[in-house]
C-alpha cells in the first residue's frame, strides 16, 4: 500500500458505534478507542443507534464525502452497505464484534486500535461487494448487499446453533461449539452450483458458500482463494459426506487446506447460483434468513471505498 498525501487526522469521521457488538465488547472498549482518536487529533462525531436501520438512515443523511468509521463486527458494516456501495463514501473498520471475519482477512485484529488507525494514512482502496437475491425460500424476493459472503446448509445450521452457544465463549469457539452440536443433524440434499453459466457441481451436498471474503465463523477459512478486489465471487461446496468425514473436513477448513479434498468442489465467477432440491438453512454475512432453495449472487466490483484495508 502507498501512503496518501494527507495525514490520518486531516479527514473528519462519523463513528458508527454498535455498543452491543461482540456481546458488549465494543461498548466496553469504546472509552479506550475514543482516547486513541483524541490523542491522534482525529476529528470525529459519534452515532449511537438503537438498530442497524437507524444507523443506516443517519449515515445516509450525511454529506456524501463524509467518511465513516465502523466500530463493531461484520454486521455493523453490513448494515451500512446501502450507504457505502457505489456511493463513493469512504469507510474504515475497527473490528470489535464476535467474528470480525472480513476485517480479520484484512489483517485487522479486535482491540488493535493502533493498527486500524495507522492505516488511515494509506491511500483508499476499492473493494468488491456482492448483491444477493433469495429466489425461492422463506424470504423469496429479498435482495441484500453483503461484504463477506453467504452460507447454505450445514454452515448456516451451525450459525443457528452458534446463537445458542454459551455466552462466555469467544466467537471462534462459539462457532466450533455450534459445529459439533450440528453434526448429529447432518442432512444431505441435491445441489446444483453454477458460476457464470457453468455447472461447478451437481449432486448430494451438505453445504455451499458464496464468498467475497475468505473466512467465516471467527476464523474458518472456507474460501482461501477469495480476493475482495478481483471482481469475482468464489463458490465452495461439499459432495456427499458422512458425519466423520464432515468433522475431518471442518478441521481442514480451519486451516484453509480443504480445496484439494476430493469431496470439495470450488469455482469462481461474477454470478453464482445455488439450486437446492429441498429448503436449507441460509445465512447472509452471518445473519440467519430462514431456509432457501434457490439463491443468486452477483459481484459488485470495486463498489466500496475502504480506507484501512
Amino acid at each position: 500500500m502507498t501512503a496518501a498525501s494527507f495525514p490520518a487526522s486531516s479527514r473528519a469521521f462519523t463513528v458508527v458505534l454498535n455498543a452491543q457488538a461482540g456481546r458488549g465488547l465494543a461498548g466496553r472498549e469504546w472509552p479506550r478507542l475514543e482516547a486513541e482518536l483524541r490523542a491522534r487529533v482525529i476529528d470525529f462525531e459519534v452515532i449511537r443507534a438503537a438498530s442497524g436501520e437507524e444507523a443506516l438512515a443517519r449515515v445516509q443523511a450525511l454529506a456524501p464525502e463524509r467518511a465513516v468509521l465502523t466500530v463493531g463486527g461484520d454486521g455493523t458494516v453490513g448494515a451500512l452497505l446501502p450507504a457505502l456501495v457505489g456511493t463513493g463514501r469512504p469507510v474504515a473498520l475497527v473490528p470489535l464484534g464476535s467474528g470480525n471475519d472480513f476485517a480479520g482477512m484484512l489483517g485487522l485484529r479486535a482491540g488493535d486500535f493502533a493498527e486500524a488507525l495507522d492505516r488511515l494514512s494509506y491511500a483508499p482502496r476499492q473493494i468488491d461487494a456482492m448483491q444477493v437475491e433469495i429466489v425461492r425460500g422463506d424470504h423469496a424476493g429479498l435482495r441484500r448487499l453483503l461484504l463477506n459472503g453467504l452460507g447454505t446448509g450445514f454452515d448456516a445450521q451451525v450459525t443457528h446453533a452458534y446463537l445458542r452457544a454459551p455466552g462466555a465463549l469467544p466467537g471462534f469457539w462459539r462457532y466450533a461449539w455450534g459445529a459439533l452440536g450440528s453434526v448429529r443433524d447432518l442432512r444431505l440434499a441435491g445441489l446444483r452450483m453454477v458460476a457464470d453459466g457453468a455447472v461447478i457441481y451437481e449432486g448430494p451436498s451438505c453445504l455451499a458458500a458464496v464468498m467475497n471474503g475468505t473466512r467465516y465463523g471467527g476464523g474458518f477459512r472456507i474460501s482461501p482463494a477469495s480476493d475482495a478486489r478481483d471482481g469475482l465471487l468464489n463458490a465452495v461446496c461439499s459432495g456427499p459426506l458422512s458425519r466423520m468425514q464432515l468433522l475431518g473436513l471442518m478441521a481442514r477448513v480451519l486451516r484453509g487446506t480443504h480445496l484439494g479434498h476430493p469431496r470439495v468442489h470450488a469455482g469462481a465467477g461474477q454470478r453464482v447460483e445455488l439450486h437446492w432440491s429441498a429448503p436449507v438453512h441460509l445465512h447472509l454475512d452471518g445473519d440467519l434468513w430462514g431456509r432457501a432453495q434457490e439463491v443468486r449472487a452477483e459481484v459488485l466490483p470495486g463498489a466500496v471505498e475502504l480506507l484501512n484495508g
